[in-house]
Protein backbone atom coordinates (compact mmCIF):
# COMPACT_ATOMS: atom_id res chain seq x y z
CA UNK A 1 0.00 0.00 0.00
CA UNK A 2 1.18 3.20 -0.46
CA UNK A 3 0.87 3.96 3.57
CA UNK A 4 4.74 2.19 3.57
CA UNK A 5 6.36 3.55 0.58
CA UNK A 6 9.66 5.26 1.60
CA UNK A 7 11.05 8.79 0.73
CA UNK A 8 12.84 7.18 -1.83
CA UNK A 9 10.02 6.12 -4.12
CA UNK A 10 9.07 7.55 -7.04
CA UNK A 11 5.98 9.33 -5.41
CA UNK A 12 8.22 11.68 -3.84
CA UNK A 13 9.57 12.57 -7.43
CA UNK A 14 6.52 14.23 -8.40
CA UNK A 15 6.89 18.02 -9.05
CA UNK A 16 5.21 20.98 -7.79
CA UNK A 17 3.30 21.37 -11.26
CA UNK A 18 2.50 17.98 -11.33
CA UNK A 19 0.75 17.97 -7.77
CA UNK A 20 -1.10 21.49 -8.36
CA UNK A 21 -2.66 20.12 -11.73
CA UNK A 22 -4.10 17.36 -9.74
CA UNK A 23 -5.30 18.52 -7.25
CA UNK A 24 -7.35 21.42 -9.17
CA UNK A 25 -8.60 18.62 -11.58
CA UNK A 26 -9.87 16.53 -9.42
CA UNK A 27 -11.58 18.94 -7.38
CA UNK A 28 -12.25 21.58 -9.57
CA UNK A 29 -10.39 23.86 -7.88
CA UNK A 30 -7.54 27.09 -8.48
CA UNK A 31 -4.86 26.18 -6.52
CA UNK A 32 -1.49 28.48 -7.25
CA UNK A 33 0.32 27.12 -4.56
CA UNK A 34 0.57 23.55 -2.76
CA UNK A 35 0.55 24.95 0.73
CA UNK A 36 -2.62 26.49 -0.06
CA UNK A 37 -3.82 23.30 0.83
CA UNK A 38 -2.53 23.11 4.26
CA UNK A 39 -5.44 23.52 6.23
CA UNK A 40 -6.27 19.81 5.56
CA UNK A 41 -9.57 20.41 3.93
CA UNK A 42 -8.41 19.09 0.28
CA UNK A 43 -6.91 16.23 1.64
CA UNK A 44 -10.07 15.11 3.34
CA UNK A 45 -12.16 15.72 -0.14
CA UNK A 46 -9.02 13.78 -1.83
CA UNK A 47 -9.81 10.61 0.43
CA UNK A 48 -13.86 11.21 -0.06
CA UNK A 49 -13.14 11.30 -3.91
CA UNK A 50 -11.25 7.87 -3.81
CA UNK A 51 -13.55 6.31 -0.43
CA UNK A 52 -16.94 7.97 -1.16
CA UNK A 53 -19.14 8.49 1.86
CA UNK A 54 -16.27 7.37 3.95
CA UNK A 55 -15.55 11.16 4.93
CA UNK A 56 -18.08 13.28 7.11
CA UNK A 57 -17.84 16.39 4.32
CA UNK A 58 -20.12 18.05 6.94
CA UNK A 59 -17.13 18.31 9.11
CA UNK A 60 -14.84 19.84 7.00
CA UNK A 61 -14.16 23.39 7.17
CA UNK A 62 -12.69 24.86 3.78
CA UNK A 63 -12.63 28.35 5.15
CA UNK A 64 -10.34 27.16 8.34
CA UNK A 65 -7.76 30.13 8.83
CA UNK A 66 -6.51 30.04 12.79
CA UNK A 67 -4.47 26.56 13.56
CA UNK A 68 -7.51 25.13 15.96
CA UNK A 69 -9.51 25.13 12.99
CA UNK A 70 -7.23 23.44 10.71
CA UNK A 71 -6.27 20.74 13.36
CA UNK A 72 -9.91 19.85 13.51
CA UNK A 73 -10.10 19.15 9.39
CA UNK A 74 -6.64 16.84 10.19
CA UNK A 75 -8.65 14.95 12.71
CA UNK A 76 -11.54 14.36 10.75
CA UNK A 77 -8.77 13.19 8.15
CA UNK A 78 -7.01 10.71 10.71
CA UNK A 79 -10.79 9.39 12.09
CA UNK A 80 -10.46 8.25 7.85
CA UNK A 81 -7.06 7.06 8.31
CA UNK A 82 -7.83 4.82 11.03
CA UNK A 83 -11.25 3.38 9.81
CA UNK A 84 -9.36 2.48 6.54
CA UNK A 85 -6.47 1.26 8.69
CA UNK A 86 -3.93 3.36 7.03
CA UNK A 87 -0.49 3.63 9.23
CA UNK A 88 0.69 6.94 7.73
CA UNK A 89 1.63 9.79 9.80
CA UNK A 90 0.49 13.25 9.94
CA UNK A 91 2.68 15.51 10.57
CA UNK A 92 0.13 18.23 11.85
CA UNK A 93 1.93 20.47 13.51
CA UNK A 94 4.38 21.42 10.69
CA UNK A 95 1.73 20.99 7.85
CA UNK A 96 -0.60 24.14 9.54
CA UNK A 97 2.54 26.20 9.45
CA UNK A 98 2.18 26.52 5.96
CA UNK A 99 5.67 24.95 5.20
CA UNK A 100 5.89 24.66 1.33
CA UNK A 101 8.65 21.14 1.43
CA UNK A 102 6.37 19.27 4.19
CA UNK A 103 2.96 19.80 2.39
CA UNK A 104 4.54 18.86 -1.07
CA UNK A 105 5.60 15.80 0.32
CA UNK A 106 2.28 14.93 2.26
CA UNK A 107 0.58 15.96 -1.03
CA UNK A 108 2.71 13.33 -2.70
CA UNK A 109 1.98 10.90 -0.72
CA UNK A 110 -1.87 11.43 -1.12
CA UNK A 111 -1.46 11.58 -4.80
CA UNK A 112 -0.09 8.26 -4.97
CA UNK A 113 -2.08 6.46 -2.20
CA UNK A 114 -5.34 7.94 -4.39
CA UNK A 115 -3.78 6.54 -7.61
CA UNK A 116 -3.47 3.07 -6.03
CA UNK A 117 -6.99 3.12 -5.05
CA UNK A 118 -8.70 2.00 -8.40
CA UNK A 119 -5.90 4.43 -10.18
CA UNK A 120 -7.97 7.23 -8.79
CA UNK A 121 -10.73 6.99 -11.27
CA UNK A 122 -14.19 7.57 -9.77
CA UNK A 123 -17.14 9.16 -10.80
CA UNK A 124 -17.00 12.07 -8.53
CA UNK A 125 -18.78 15.29 -8.22
CA UNK A 126 -16.61 17.59 -6.41
CA UNK A 127 -18.87 20.55 -6.47
CA UNK A 128 -21.69 19.15 -5.18
CA UNK A 129 -19.74 17.04 -1.98
CA UNK A 130 -18.23 20.57 -1.19
CA UNK A 131 -21.57 22.32 -0.70
CA UNK A 132 -22.24 20.18 2.77
CA UNK A 133 -18.74 21.30 3.76
CA UNK A 134 -18.32 24.78 5.77
CA UNK A 135 -16.79 27.57 3.26
CA UNK A 136 -17.14 24.98 0.46
CA UNK A 137 -19.61 27.69 -1.70
CA UNK A 138 -17.04 30.07 -1.65
CA UNK A 139 -13.78 27.78 -2.42
CA UNK A 140 -16.49 26.64 -5.72
CA UNK A 141 -17.15 30.02 -6.89
CA UNK A 142 -13.00 30.89 -6.97
CA UNK A 143 -13.13 28.51 -9.77
CA UNK A 144 -15.66 28.90 -12.32
CA UNK A 145 -16.98 26.13 -14.19
CA UNK A 146 -15.64 26.51 -17.53
CA UNK A 147 -12.13 27.09 -16.12
CA UNK A 148 -12.45 23.54 -13.79
CA UNK A 149 -13.63 21.39 -17.11
CA UNK A 150 -10.57 23.26 -19.09
CA UNK A 151 -8.59 22.55 -16.85
CA UNK A 152 -9.94 18.59 -16.59
CA UNK A 153 -9.63 18.26 -20.03
CA UNK A 154 -5.80 19.24 -20.27
CA UNK A 155 -4.72 17.14 -17.16
CA UNK A 156 -3.52 14.16 -18.74
CA UNK A 157 -1.27 15.92 -21.15
CA UNK A 158 0.49 18.55 -18.69
CA UNK A 159 0.30 15.16 -16.42
CA UNK A 160 2.59 13.60 -19.31
CA UNK A 161 4.76 16.25 -20.29
CA UNK A 162 5.60 17.68 -16.48
CA UNK A 163 9.05 15.42 -16.78
CA UNK A 164 9.67 16.63 -20.11
CA UNK A 165 9.11 20.44 -18.91
CA UNK A 166 11.10 20.09 -15.74
CA UNK A 167 13.96 18.65 -17.41
CA UNK A 168 14.18 21.58 -19.78
CA UNK A 169 13.62 24.13 -17.28
CA UNK A 170 16.76 22.75 -15.16
CA UNK A 171 19.06 22.60 -18.61
CA UNK A 172 17.67 26.56 -19.41
CA UNK A 173 18.56 27.49 -16.31
CA UNK A 174 21.97 26.14 -16.26
CA UNK A 175 22.39 27.39 -19.73
CA UNK A 176 21.47 31.10 -17.85
CA UNK A 177 24.09 29.88 -14.93
CA UNK A 178 26.45 29.40 -17.60
CA UNK A 179 26.03 32.72 -19.83
CA UNK A 180 25.99 34.83 -16.61
CA UNK A 181 29.46 33.37 -15.37
CA UNK A 182 32.38 36.18 -16.26
CA UNK A 183 35.18 35.27 -18.70
CA UNK A 184 38.08 34.88 -16.21
CA UNK A 185 41.89 33.50 -17.33
CA UNK A 186 42.20 29.88 -17.69
CA UNK A 187 45.71 29.94 -18.01
CA UNK A 188 46.38 31.33 -14.99
CA UNK A 189 44.23 29.11 -13.00
CA UNK A 190 45.59 25.99 -14.49
CA UNK A 191 48.77 27.01 -13.48
CA UNK A 192 47.49 27.29 -9.73
CA UNK A 193 45.67 23.78 -9.79
CA UNK A 194 48.73 22.18 -11.32
CA UNK A 195 50.89 23.78 -8.78
CA UNK A 196 48.84 22.57 -5.69
CA UNK A 197 48.63 18.82 -7.43
CA UNK A 198 51.62 18.84 -7.08
CA UNK A 199 52.38 19.79 -3.53
CA UNK A 200 49.52 16.98 -2.65
CA UNK A 201 51.49 14.77 -4.35
CA UNK A 202 54.50 15.60 -2.11
CA UNK A 203 52.52 15.35 1.02
CA UNK A 204 51.46 12.04 0.32
CA UNK A 205 54.41 11.33 -0.08
CA UNK A 206 56.09 12.25 2.65
CA UNK A 207 53.26 10.99 4.86
CA UNK A 208 53.50 7.64 2.95
CA UNK A 209 57.24 7.76 4.06
CA UNK A 210 56.94 8.30 7.86
CA UNK A 211 53.61 6.03 7.84
CA UNK A 212 56.09 3.03 6.64
CA UNK A 213 58.80 4.13 9.18
CA UNK A 214 56.35 3.58 11.71
CA UNK A 215 54.97 1.01 11.13
CA UNK A 216 58.23 -0.79 10.82
CA UNK A 217 58.88 0.50 14.21
CA UNK A 218 55.62 -1.30 15.12
CA UNK A 219 56.14 -4.11 13.69
CA UNK A 220 59.84 -4.46 15.44
CA UNK A 221 57.96 -3.69 18.78
CA UNK A 222 55.71 -6.85 18.19
CA UNK A 223 58.22 -9.36 18.03
CA UNK A 224 58.53 -11.97 20.67
CA UNK A 225 61.90 -11.12 21.69
CA UNK A 226 61.38 -7.61 23.00
CA UNK A 227 57.79 -7.34 23.50
CA UNK A 228 57.70 -7.34 27.26
CA UNK A 229 60.82 -4.43 27.48
CA UNK A 230 60.24 -1.40 29.18
CA UNK A 231 61.72 0.55 26.46
CA UNK A 232 59.48 -1.19 24.14
CA UNK A 233 56.30 -0.31 26.04
CA UNK A 234 57.33 3.11 25.93
CA UNK A 235 57.87 3.10 22.37
CA UNK A 236 54.04 1.68 22.00
CA UNK A 237 52.97 4.18 24.66
CA UNK A 238 54.29 7.00 21.97
CA UNK A 239 53.03 5.24 18.74
CA UNK A 240 49.16 4.18 20.16
CA UNK A 241 48.78 7.59 21.78
CA UNK A 242 45.33 9.73 20.20
CA UNK A 243 45.87 13.03 21.23
CA UNK A 244 49.12 15.27 20.67
CA UNK A 245 49.01 15.71 24.40
CA UNK A 246 53.34 16.81 25.53
CA UNK A 247 52.96 14.63 28.69
CA UNK A 248 52.75 11.24 26.43
CA UNK A 249 56.60 11.58 25.72
CA UNK A 250 57.45 12.66 29.99
CA UNK A 251 55.16 9.68 30.52
CA UNK A 252 57.43 6.90 28.24
CA UNK A 253 60.29 8.29 29.35
CA UNK A 254 59.28 8.10 33.35
CA UNK A 255 58.17 4.05 32.08
CA UNK A 256 61.78 3.48 31.35
CA UNK A 257 63.58 5.48 33.89
CA UNK A 258 61.09 3.52 36.92
CA UNK A 259 62.26 0.25 35.38
CA UNK A 260 65.94 1.61 35.40
CA UNK A 261 65.48 2.05 39.22
CA UNK A 262 63.95 -0.99 40.03
CA UNK A 263 66.91 -3.28 38.26
CA UNK A 264 69.48 -1.28 40.48
CA UNK A 265 67.63 -1.56 43.38
CA UNK A 266 67.17 -5.63 42.77
CA UNK A 267 70.31 -6.19 41.75
CA UNK A 268 72.47 -8.61 44.53
CA UNK A 269 76.29 -6.59 43.99
CA UNK A 270 77.00 -3.59 44.91
CA UNK A 271 78.83 -1.50 42.29
CA UNK A 272 81.86 0.58 42.83
CA UNK A 273 81.42 3.95 43.05
CA UNK A 274 83.37 6.23 40.58
CA UNK A 275 84.81 8.02 42.95
CA UNK A 276 86.46 4.98 44.72
CA UNK A 277 87.14 3.84 40.99
CA UNK A 278 89.29 7.13 40.12
CA UNK A 279 91.34 6.90 43.66
CA UNK A 280 92.36 3.48 43.19
CA UNK A 281 94.04 3.43 39.71
CA UNK A 282 96.65 5.84 40.75
CA UNK A 283 97.63 3.89 43.46
CA UNK A 284 97.94 0.73 40.96
CA UNK A 285 99.54 2.58 38.85
CA UNK A 286 102.36 3.72 41.44
CA UNK A 287 102.99 0.36 42.54
CA UNK A 288 103.56 -0.98 39.10
CA UNK A 289 106.25 1.58 38.44
CA UNK A 290 107.51 1.31 41.96
CA UNK A 291 108.27 -2.86 40.79
CA UNK A 292 109.60 -1.68 37.45
CA UNK A 293 112.29 0.39 39.15
CA UNK A 294 113.47 -2.20 41.05
CA UNK A 295 113.96 -4.59 38.54
CA UNK A 296 115.93 -2.81 36.41
CA UNK A 297 118.06 -1.58 39.40
CA UNK A 298 118.90 -4.97 39.65
CA UNK A 299 119.59 -5.84 36.62
CA UNK A 300 122.17 -3.09 35.93
CA UNK A 301 124.75 -4.53 39.23
CA UNK A 302 127.83 -6.05 38.62
CA UNK A 303 128.81 -9.69 40.05
CA UNK A 304 130.32 -8.31 43.13
CA UNK A 305 127.93 -5.56 44.43
CA UNK A 306 125.51 -8.76 43.94
CA UNK A 307 128.08 -10.74 46.03
CA UNK A 308 127.95 -7.84 48.67
CA UNK A 309 124.71 -7.70 48.46
CA UNK A 310 124.61 -11.29 49.83
CA UNK A 311 127.26 -10.71 51.76
CA UNK A 312 125.53 -8.02 54.00
CA UNK A 313 122.05 -10.17 54.15
CA UNK A 314 124.60 -12.91 55.57
CA UNK A 315 125.86 -11.22 58.31
CA UNK A 316 123.05 -9.10 59.38
CA UNK A 317 121.81 -12.31 60.85
CA UNK A 318 119.12 -13.24 58.37
CA UNK A 319 117.42 -16.33 59.30
CA UNK A 320 117.64 -17.25 55.28
CA UNK A 321 121.28 -17.64 55.57
CA UNK A 322 123.18 -20.79 57.26
CA UNK A 323 126.81 -21.80 57.86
Amino acid sequence: MASNIGMMDSAYFVGRSEILCWINSTLQLNLSKVEEACSGAVHCQLMDSVHPGMVPMHKVNFDAKNEYEMIQNYKVLQDVFNKLKITKHIEVSKLVKGRPLDNLEFMQWMKRYCDSVNGGLVNYNPLERREACKGGKEASKKCPQSQASSKGSTAAPKVQSSHNARRNDVSSSNQSVKASKPSCPVPAYDAQITELKLSVDSLEKERDFYFAKLRDIEILCQSPGIENLPVVAAMKRILYSTDDDASVLAEAQAMVSLHQKEAEYLSPIAEVSTEEKENSDPQKRKNIVNLGVDAVGISTLSPRQRLSDATDVRCSGSPLMTY
